[in-house]
């Protein structure tokens, strides 16, 4: 894990930060054509709105009440993008705000929104380096996604966000993970030689090209098919790889030590079964040993076995602060898909029970029981689960085999952030 500095850094006195400001005015990352709002929007987590609900809320959190949203660092507009369209295709009453130092990278966020019709969202050309002084009051939610590992002070830049936070209020972070990305800092290494970080953007692109065009077999970079930014991520997607003059990534451990130094600690890791170490041992001898290790250890170890986390994604809180657990079993609870339609998740279970899960491109087979494909089959964002138990009650099954079945689907789906529990209205 490459470390970050112990203590703050000022913004203007850091050769690296200054270099990363002229980055994203050359190229505003990721690459995005307005346009394209017309034909899809970007889904991704952290700040999916129903993961929001779920896993900072703990689906308790009424619909009804306005949600106050914080994207510090939108770049051009993703992760700001898709809560403000969620908010509002779900007529939720809310406000994004988005702040960036990058007027390039805002540009194109702006209008992005204008092509959607936007009308919750706002956009301010600031770093969140200067939220403690910027008087921008508290936030219910805040994202911070692919920021903190580029930034002279990762923890006091999370220090100011958690200050920045309303009470019970939670935070959607993304960081880099090292083994995932492995290739990547080797190819940082050798690019600092050929394109020193003074040199203006577009001479180091060039360079970085050509050094492409004449990788050597051997190179790291060609074996790992974690990410894509240097092949399809265009010039924005080449240069944030591996031109960045600012790179830390975080294993597991050193993610959630860097919440606990801001007072912060994992509501969850996405998606939770990544971090099972029994997905991916299936032997019974070694799954007793994992039985009696920590959270934090079992996560670390399905980390090291995995080899392919190339990012961190977490829901955190206050220390102290994690929200009860949703209630599965609760007469009036209401199971939604979070994307992908209850019927092609039925479609994916294989003949033995299982759904296969890409974590990745690594293919894990998350077991169901056999109840599952009938359960699924009536879940569509408004039946409560009493109405679904007495659907299945009309077609003979027994109220106490549904209960067994459905604790066993929604144990296994929301693991992998497939089902999830809708908030009251």
């Amino acid at each position: 894990m490459r470390e970050a500095p112990a203590g703050p850094v000022s913004a203007t006195g850091d050769r690296e930060d200054l270099n990363l400001a002229a980055q994203y005015e050359a190229y505003p990352y990721p690459e995005r054509d307005p346009r394209d709002e017309a034909k899809r929007l970007f889904i991704g987590s952290p700040s999916h709105l129903r993961e929001i609900d779920h896993w900072v809320f703990g689906a308790a959190r009424p619909a009804s009440r306005p949600l106050d949203v914080l994207v510090a660092g939108c770049g051009t507009g993703d992760g700001a993008i898709m809560i403000a369209a969620q908010l509002q295709q779900a007529g939720r009453p809310g406000r994004v705000t988005c702040i960036d130092r990058s007027e390039r990278a805002l540009g194109v966020a702006r209008e992005r929104a204008t092509v959607r019709g936007l009308t919750n969202i706002a956009f301010l050309r600031r770093s969140l380096l200067d939220l403690p002084a910027a008087d921008l009051g508290q936030f219910d939610y805040i994202d911070c996604c692919g920021v903190l590992h580029h930034l002279p002070d990762p923890a006091g830049a999370l220090i100011g966000l958690e200050r920045s936070l309303a009470p019970g209020g939670g935070i959607g972070l993304m960081v880099y993970a090292p083994h995932g990305r492995t290739g990547v800092y080797m190819l940082q290494d050798a690019l600092a030689l050929l394109a020193p970080i003074d040199e203006a953007p577009h001479t180091r692109l060039e360079t970085a090209k050509r050094v492409m065009r004449h990788l050597p077999a051997t190179a790291w970079l060609r074996a790992n098919m974690n990410f894509g930014d240097h092949l399809e991520g265009g010039d924005a997607g080449l240069y944030d790889l591996l031109l960045n003059p600012r790179d830390v990534a975080y294993d597991v451990r050193g993610f959630m030590g860097l919440l606990d130094r801001a007072g912060l600690e994992a509501a969850c890791l996405m998606e939770p079964a990544r971090y099972d170490p029994d997905l991916l041992l299936p032997d019974p001898r070694l799954r007793a040993r994992t039985a009696s290790m920590s959270p934090i250890e079992r996560a670390s170890l399905a980390e090291s076995l995995a080899g392919n986390m190339n990012t961190h994604v977490a829901y955190a809180v206050r220390r102290g602060e994690v929200p009860a657990a949703p209630d599965p079993m609760a007469p009036d609870a209401v199971p939604v898909v979070r994307e992908m339609p209850a019927a092609e998740i039925i479609r994916q279970i294989g003949p033995d029970g299982s759904l296969p899960m890409a974590f990745g491109r690594l293919m894990v087979p998350v077991p169901l029981p056999p109840l599952a494909k009938a359960i699924l089959g009536l879940v569509d964002g408004e039946r409560s689960i009493a109405a679904i138990a007495a659907a299945l009650a009309d077609r003979g099954i027994a109220q106490a085999k549904f209960e067994v079945a459905w604790a066993d689907t929604y144990r296994a789906l929301s693991r992998v952030n497939r089902i999830l529990l809708r908030p009251p209205a």
